[in-house]
């Protein structure tokens, strides 16, 4: 199957993007991530869910996880108020690497693969990903991909 076949619509922000609607996104449709797209829907980045919570993780949590044990849960569920103030653009890293985009034509294992080599839970699907004005047709995620790399299951 190529990746054509296994693209699906899926929700993309930019840049400008409220944080705060970009979180929200991520978390009514339970993705493992965002498409950064441009004004004319070309791939810039990959936002992943685990980035928007580094965001809201308050740095000394982050350097000493046990510190979270004694974070009360007032203040827990105050965290995702720090993004109204943000934009996606805010929350991407400054060295941040070109998104993984696969040709429309490309196999289940050259999708694998660059999934694999990118750590990315998600890749963009363009016509032709080395033109820079291709637009993205659709993404694959990595539970899209397994779904259709896994044999059936023995009750099926």
């Amino acid at each position: 199957m190529r990746a054509r076949q296994l693209a699906t619509d899926y929700p993309t922000v930019t840049a400008d993007s409220s944080a705060l609607e970009a979180a929200r996104l991520l978390a009514e449709h339970r993705l493992p991530g965002l498409i950064v797209v441009d004004a004319d829907r070309r791939p810039m980045a990959v936002l992943p869910g685990s980035q928007l919570l580094r965001a809201i993780i308050p740095r000394y949590v982050q350097d000493d996880p046990a510190l979270a044990r004694v974070y009360d849960e007032t203040h827990a569920d105050q965290l995702c108020a720090k993004l109204a103030d943000e934009l996606v653009a805010d929350l991407l890293p400054k060295d941040r690497t070109p998104p993984p985009i696969v040709d429309a034509n490309a196999t289940a294992i050259e999708i694998a693969s660059i999934m694999a080599a990118t750590r990315s839970p998600i890749v963009a699907v363009a016509d032709d990903p080395r033109r820079t004005d291709a637009p993205m047709i659709g993404a694959i995620t990595v539970a899209g991909l397994l779904t259709h790399l896994l044999p059936p299951s023995r009750s099926d």
